[in-house]
């Protein structure tokens, strides 16, 4: 099987499988106090599926590689994410009291820190075996925007105030399908680019 195709098919799998906890957390615990930290803590369990997910592939081009320290580092990035991400809704009524340029300037660099996020967790593993790392955030970072901007050109027309939980969860779920095949294919590019062909797969020993 290709690297490619190897690579997003796994990430796309345990980007959903990982997507669908934060997704159950957000929906039942909708505008409570304790939704932000519910949802980092779900956050961990995303990302770190996710980071499971491409170790996997990965570990068989970098035998070399720590598997522990991707799959920490991008659960703890996805971690970061969701709180980059939640807190402008979060704090609404403190930052809105705020002149309009300070708001502006804080969600640009909430935007940008929270789309490098986890692929600036992966690269600090990354540049331990690969020259030329840091293009992996420049890849990732494209990778999510496009998945979450098809997410919520999916999703927000369809979530309506009102709806039961089993249809907001599945809304969803279908939005975070697109988004993880979106992420993983758009991430698969992107390893294959940085790879190239200076790192074939190790050869599978059989007992």
């Amino acid at each position: 099987m290709s690297l490619l195709r190897d690579w997003t098919v796994s990430a796309t799998a345990g980007e959903f499988v990982g997507f669908l906890v934060p997704a159950v957390v957000g929906a039942v615990l909708f505008d409570s106090a304790a939704a932000l930290p519910a949802l980092m803590a779900a956050g961990v369990v995303e990302g770190s599926v996710l980071g499971w997910s491409q170790a996997r592939v990965l570990r068989h081009r970098l035998p070399a590689m720590s598997v522990r320290r991707w799959v920490l580092g991008t659960g703890v990035a996805a971690a970061c994410a969701y709180l980059l991400g939640m807190s402008p809704s979060t704090f609404y009524e403190t930052w809105s009291a705020w002149p309009v340029a300070i708001p502006i300037a804080l969600g640009v660099l909430f935007g940008v820190a929270l789309l490098g996020s986890i692929g600036v967790a992966q690269w600090l593993e990354l540049r331990r075996h690969l020259p030329r790392a840091g293009r992996w955030i420049v890849w990732t970072a494209g990778a999510w925007l496009a998945g979450l901007t098809l997410f919520l050109v999916v999703c927000t027309p369809l979530w309506q105030p009102g709806q039961p939980l089993w249809l907001t969860v599945a809304i969803g779920a279908l939005g975070g399908l697109l988004m993880a095949f979106v992420t993983a294919l758009v991430t698969g590019f992107g390893i294959r680019h940085l790879l190239g062909t200076e790192h074939p797969a190790a050869p599978v020993v059989r007992a």
